[in-house]
C-alpha cells in the first residue's frame, strides 16, 4: 500500500505540470508549490508552529487557535500551508502568519526537506487533512502533532482492512480534538485513545464577528429598511433557482443581495443580464472611481461625466432591487443586514459556511446535499436551517419566511442559540497546547 501511494504521488508530480498548461487552477496549484521551500527558508533557526489547512473553510477553523497562540506566545513564528488554491489565494496575506504557502506534494523527499528546514515546536492539522509521508516524518522527529476540529468517517481508508499504511500514519498525532462522538468512537475502534470531543472552533470564530463593526453604509442605503435576502457564495445551480424566484415571485418590497462564488466578469455579466429587476453591481460604483482616476489623461468632459455617473448611482442605491457583490471580503458584514440568508454550494458543489449568517440570528436556506457538514445536519434537524432541492421548495421556503414573521424570527433564534451552545472548543484546545509550548 505504501509503495502504491508513493507511486501515485510520483505520477501526479509528472502529470500535473502537463494538466496545468490547460487548467488555470492546477497551474496555481503547481506554480505556488515551486515557491514553498524558498518561503520557509528564512525561518530556519526560528521556533515555528505549523498549521495545515486544506482550503478556506479549514483555515477558518485554524484561525481562532492561531489568534490565541499569537496573543499568548508572540515569540513563535506561524507557518500556514494550504492544499487548495481557493484557500491560499484568499488568505495569502493573512497578517498573523509569518509565512503562508502551499503544502508540497506528499512525497517522502518533500516531507523530509520541509520538516528539516523548519524548527517545528508544534504542528496542527485541521479537520481531515492526513498526508502519510508528512505524518510519518513528524512521528520520526517526535514533533508534537495535533488534529483540531477533526471529522472521521467510516468510509475512510483508516477503518478498512487494507488501510494499514494510512492507519499507521495516525500514530503521529499526540492528540485528536474531534467534533463529535462518532469520530471518537471510530478512532477508538483502531486503538487510538488520545481523543477529546471538543467541537468545532469555527463557532468561536463566528461568535467574535458580533463584536466587530459590521455596518456598511452603501449596503444600508441599498436596503433602505426593506426586507432583504442575502445569497452568499452562490454557484450557477443556486443562481438558477434564485433568479427564477426574483423574476417571477419577488415583490417590490423584497430586496436581494447576491455574492457569487465566481466573480469573473463574464459570469457576473451573465448573472446580471438574467435578472429582469433593477440591478446594481459593487463594481458599478467603486471600480468606476478607480478607472476614472486612471483616465485623467483623457478629456475633462469624459472624466466629469464618469464622476457624475458614480455620484448619481451612490445617491440612488435605494432605487435598486438587486445588488450583486462582485468582490470578496465583505460577505460576513453583509449577512449582518439580512432578514434571511441563502448559502450556496449545497445543491452540487459543496456547501459553504452557514455559521456566519446563523450567528446573526437569521434563518438560513441551503440545498439538499449537506450530509458531510455536521452543523448543517444539526440545524436542519432542529429547524434553524431549511433545506431545498428544487424550484418549488425554494419558492415555498422564501415565501413562507417573508410572510410569516413569527416563523422567521423563531427560526433565527434557533440558529443563534445553536451557535451559543457550541462555543468553547478553542479554550479547550488551548489548555492542552499550553502543556506543549
Amino acid at each position: 500500500m505504501k509503495f502504491l501511494y508513493n507511486f501515485v504521488v510520483f505520477l501526479a508530480s509528472l502529470l500535473l505540470p502537463i494538466v496545468a498548461v490547460f487548467n488555470k487552477k492546477i497551474k496555481l496549484f503547481m506554480d505556488g508549490r515551486k515557491e514553498t521551500f524558498a518561503k520557509i527558508s528564512p525561518l530556519k533557526n526560528k521556533d515555528v508552529i505549523w498549521f495545515h489547512a486544506a482550503s478556506l473553510g479549514e483555515f477558518e477553523q485554524a484561525r481562532p487557535v492561531i489568534e490565541e497562540i499569537k496573543k499568548r506566545h508572540a515569540n513563535y513564528k506561524i507557518v500556514v500551508t494550504f492544499f487548495s488554491p481557493s484557500g491560499y489565494e484568499i488568505r495569502k496575506n493573512y497578517n498573523l502568519a509569518d509565512v503562508i504557502c502551499y503544502l508540497p506534494l506528499d512525497s517522502e523527499k518533500n516531507a523530509r526537506k520541509f520538516i528539516e528546514i523548519l524548527n517545528l515546536k508544534l504542528v496542527i492539522f485541521i479537520k481531515y487533512e492526513f498526508w502519510p509521508n508528512f505524518l510519518n516524518e513528524l512521528k520520526k522527529k517526535e514533533i508534537p502533532t495535533i488534529l483540531v476540529s477533526g471529522i472521521l468517517r467510516e468510509k475512510q481508508l483508516f477503518f478498512k482492512s487494507y488501510g494499514g499504511f494510512m492507519k499507521k500514519s495516525l500514530e503521529a498525532f499526540h492528540h485528536f480534538f474531534v467534533q463529535d462522538e462518532s469520530s471518537k468512537k471510530l478512532l477508538k475502534s483502531i486503538n487510538l485513545e488520545n481523543v477529546t470531543v471538543a467541537g468545532d472552533t469555527r463557532f468561536d470564530r463566528v461568535s467574535k464577528i458580533l463584536e466587530q463593526d459590521n455596518s456598511l453604509d452603501f449596503i444600508n442605503e441599498f436596503k433602505d429598511n426593506t426586507y432583504t435576502i442575502v445569497a452568499g457564495s452562490t454557484w450557477a445551480e443556486d443562481e438558477e433557482l434564485l433568479v427564477n424566484y426574483i423574476n417571477k415571485k419577488a415583490l417590490e418590497n423584497e430586496k436581494f443581495i447576491i455574492a457569487p462564488h465566481n466573480i469573473k466578469q463574464d459570469a457576473i455579466l451573465e448573472l446580471q443580464k438574467s435578472i429582469n429587476k433593477k440591478v446594481i453591481k459593487y463594481t458599478d460604483v467603486w471600480s468606476s472611481e478607480v478607472e476614472t482616476s486612471k483616465k485623467l489623461k483623457l478629456s475633462k468632459k469624459f472624466v466629469l461625466s464618469e464622476v457624475e455617473r458614480t455620484k448619481e448611482i451612490k445617491n440612488n442605491l435605494a432605487a435598486y432591487q438587486v445588488f450583486i457583490i462582485d468582490t470578496i471580503g465583505i460577505l460576513t458584514k453583509i449577512y449582518a443586514t439580512a432578514d434571511v440568508a441563502y448559502v450556496g454550494g449545497g445543491l452540487k458543489t459543496g456547501l459553504h459556511n452557514i455559521l456566519e449568517p446563523a450567528t446573526f440570528g437569521i434563518p438560513v436556506v441551503i440545498g439538499n446535499k449537506y450530509e458531510k457538514f455536521k452543523e448543517a445536519v444539526d440545524l436542519v434537524h432542529i429547524g434553524g436551517c431549511l433545506s431545498i432541492k428544487n424550484q418549488e421548495e425554494f419558492n415555498t421556503s422564501f415565501i413562507n419566511l417573508k410572510n410569516d414573521t413569527n416563523f422567521r424570527n423563531l427560526t433565527g433564534i434557533i440558529n443563534k442559540k445553536y451557535i451559543e451552545d457550541n462555543l468553547g472548543a478553542t479554550e479547550l484546545i488551548m489548555n492542552y497546547l499550553e502543556t506543549k509550548l
